[in-house]
């Protein structure tokens, strides 16, 4: 499967002009009748000031590039909010042909140490994949208690997208649910974008368009939008109904991003939250960190293999 060709521009492109009114764009009705609610493609380029010709061009995906000003000019035809604009920037840039960059799949020392150092904060680590690299015990606790908190190697290592989708009991964490899963499906839209080769997340993306068909109905509509706070609804098995504050960070280089949870002191939902931290108190070794192993089972035989 692949993520974004030549042609995801132009679906860009096409889903926002079908998604915009001509109301909205400020064009009357005209008296013709409209066989689509959005707008036609020679409207948005007289909007944007480009030919209609090379509008076709670019939603087509004969043309697969478009110039910072032609860019600007039809987000702002096309009404495109921040994260949607910087989502065109991206998919709009010059794809040059190049080695891809290793990623790193551990978690530096010093994130290790934050997660330690945050006991009582649910506290997780992913990679644009969604891929879960790390968390502390309260963490497990809230999302995913219902499985391992390490997995044997990379193969294994928990998806936060793939659970959302294809896991009952997770699905059953989020009352808001609907919400969740858009900004889940718009986050793997924008790391698509910026990593057009990576094939692990081009297979994730194909495993969830056939096995969810909620996941394939969301893609489709190609949303972006940036999340970096949210008030989470959520219905833990063990102790009950929970609003909490989730916090998203970025941590520097390695794309990879912080979530966090957390609830007002002094408030029911705080209580909660602690009884769910005691519950991970009574063996000390579970509270340390948990980072997700990358060894897979080639490296372990080999690693054999070398010390006989």
């Amino acid at each position: 499967m692949t993520l974004h060709g030549a042609n995801d521009l132009g679906g860009f492109l096409r889903s926002r002009r079908e998604r915009l009114t001509p109301a909205a764009a400020g064009i009357g009705a005209g008296s013709t009748a409209r066989r689509v609610p959005g707008l036609r493609r020679e409207e948005l380029a007289e909007l944007a000031g480009v030919s209609t010709g090379y509008l076709t061009r670019l939603e087509q995906g004969a043309s697969a590039t478009a110039s910072p000003a032609v860019i600007d000019a039809l987000a702002a035809a096309l009404r495109l909010d921040p994260a949607e604009h910087e989502h065109l920037r991206t998919l709009a840039a010059p794809r040059r042909p190049v080695r891809p960059r290793a990623r790193r799949t551990r978690l530096r020392p010093a994130v290790r140490d934050l997660l330690a150092a945050l006991p009582a904060t649910p506290a997780v680590v992913i990679d644009h994949r969604t891929d879960v690299l790390g968390w502390n015990p309260l963490g497990h606790a809230l999302l995913a208690g219902h499985v391992p908190a390490d997995a044997p190697d990379a193969r294994h290592r928990p998806n936060l997208a793939r659970m959302l989708f294809l896991d009952p009991h997770h699905r059953a964490l989020y009352r808001d649910w609907p919400a969740k899963a858009l900004v889940t499906v718009s986050a793997l839209h924008q790391a698509a974008a910026r990593h057009p080769g990576d094939a692990d997340l081009a297979r994730l993306v194909g495993e969830l368009t056939v096995e969810s068909p909620d996941f394939a109905r969301m893609w489709a509509r190609r949303p972006v939008r940036t999340c970096a706070y949210a008030v989470r609804e959520l219905d833990h098995p063990q102790v009950g109904r929970m609003s909490l504050a989730n916090e998203t960070l970025t941590l520097p280089d390695d794309d990879q991003q912080l979530g966090l949870y957390h609830a007002r002191a002094g408030s029911p939902d705080a209580d909660a939250l602690a009884l769910l931290a005691r519950s991970t108190a009574p063996v000390p070794s579970r509270r340390k960190p948990v980072e997700i192993s990358t060894q897979t089972s080639a490296q372990t035989s080999a690693r054999k293999e070398h010390t006989v």
